[in-house]
């Protein structure tokens, strides 16, 4: 699974008894709480104590841990860590190797691309102004999180928004509007303090780039990936060694 989340090709239900060595852990559609009609990849894995209903997609050498739940409908990728629990709801799409902390909800309208990070107890919402006594389920808002992003522990990200690729979110943050790429923001509501590289490290100067207006080129101080700006817009110009 790829780009910021859209599903790759259904996976065909497992016909092998998966056997753990850890016997808590549920390898086999139709054993514990995994609904026999789930599609559940090679080496995946889930705690007796989680529910994964009958419709559901999970990729290979995943886990679901205690008391999660993912409901029908739900996609997730490959090599994806759920945390204690999550709750995964109809229509969900997550990509390979994210990681979902514990105590965290994704509702429906939400999808995830690739090696996305949701720290502890962070929220997701798909509704605007919610009222108890009113029905809003055609008002349902997307939010898309691309791939490397990192949200971080108690985020609030209100719906509607896009969230860039290798975006970072303090923890805390209150997110209302789009996050361009690479950035670091922070606050209540947030507000954009910096650049942050694929590595997860705030980006340091190396001065202007005379070659356009308003521009600066950028690097990682750990792998020395070198990064350009424009305006409001940062790239990737030099992977590291």
């Amino acid at each position: 699974m790829t780009g910021s989340g859209a599903a790759g090709p259904a996976r065909a239900p497992s016909e092998t008894v998966v056997v753990s060595a850890n016997p808590e852990l549920v390898g086999t559609p139709g054993a514990g709480h995994v609904s026999r009609g789930v599609t559940l990849g090679a080496g995946s894995l889930v705690h007796e104590s989680a529910y994964v209903d009958e419709g559901a997609v999970i990729g290979v050498h995943s886990r679901v841990w205690h008391f999660a739940h993912v409901m029908g409908g739900a996609v997730i990728g490959d090599r994806c860590s759920l945390g204690q629990n999550v709750v995964v709801m109809n229509g969900v799409r997550i990509g390979d190797n994210c990681k979902i902390q514990n105590n965290v909800s994704l509702y429906e309208g939400v999808e995830l691309g690739d090696d996305v990070f949701c720290g502890p107890s962070m929220v997701f919402t798909n509704v605007m102004n919610p009222r108890s006594a009113v029905s809003r389920k055609s008002e349902y808002r997307p939010t898309y999180v691309h791939r490397g992003a990192s949200i971080g522990a108690n985020a609030t990200i209100v719906c509607g928004v896009t969230l860039g690729e290798y975006c970072f979110v303090a923890a805390g943050a209150v997110i209302t509007r789009d996050v361009p790429a690479y950035a670091l923001v922070a606050g209540v509501p947030s507000r954009q303090l910096g650049w942050m590289s694929r590595a997860g490290h705030r980006m340091v100067s190396d001065g202007v780039d005379a070659s356009a207006a308003d521009a600066e080129l950028l690097r990682c101080p750990e792998t020395g990936e070198r990064y350009r700006r424009v305006g409001g817009v940062v790239s990737l110009v030099e992977t590291a060694a």
